[in-house]
């Protein structure tokens, strides 16, 4: 079965470098595979609860002199939301107003994302075509991509087009945890806690 990350990224200069150190032959059957029979180019519901599931990521974009540029988007989990199978999008919250990507996206749609799962060591990387929509062009995305709940104006919405998708090994990622992960997995400790002042408060071995 082919790759079709690998058919992206897997460059000739990246297929020289990886004959030179001795891993091309671990990615040879991807790249002869028949070109009907295709992976890594349609989401499937493990990619898209895995996306569902992040509360940030990271995107890069290339601008127009070939300077790649990387930032972080963030937002509560689950603001990026998958359109379908092909199709990734989320509300641009107001920033710093550089506009870089942007800029970048008006010379170069193509783009990189990575969402990292630092509790379980998991990430994902995506390659796709980005395009910016203003909110008016598309109020029903407005509306599915719409985060009630948090304090942050929309200001434009974007959209991905995804190319290729290729699920990264663990090795080397940290093991990070937000407040609310936090929260959750200390949660039982303060109930058992509370439990236990509770039964020695009753029987009265707590001093007024």
């Amino acid at each position: 079965m082919r790759h079709r990350f690998f058919d992206l990224a897997f460059t000739p200069s990246v297929q020289s470098e990886q004959a030179r150190r001795g891993s091309r032959a671990a990615y040879a059957s991807a790249a002869a595979a028949s070109e009907d029979d295709v992976s890594g180019d349609r989401l499937s519901d493990r990619e898209a609860g895995f996306v569902g599931a992040r509360d940030s990521f990271y995107l890069a974009s290339v601008s127009e002199t070939g300077w790649p540029y990387v930032q972080h988007r963030g937002g509560p989990v689950g603001f990026v939301r998958q359109v379908d199978d092909r199709t990734l999008g989320w509300s641009e919250f107001v920033g710093n107003r550089q506009y870089v990507t942007q800029g970048n996206l008006a010379a170069d749609d193509r783009v990189a994302m990575i969402f990292v799962d630092y509790p379980n060591r998991r990430r994902l990387k995506v390659l796709g075509r980005l395009r910016m929509l203003e909110p008016g062009e598309a109020p029903d995305l407005a509306e599915r991509f719409g985060v009630a709940a948090y304090r942050a104006r929309t200001e434009r919405l974007a959209v991905v087009t995804v190319e290729a998708f290729d699920w990264n090994c663990p090795q080397h990622i940290t093991p990070r945890f937000s407040l609310p992960e936090i929260e959750a997995a200390v949660a039982p400790l303060h109930a058992r806690i509370a439990e236990l002042e509770a039964q020695v408060a009753a029987r009265g071995a707590v001093p007024a």
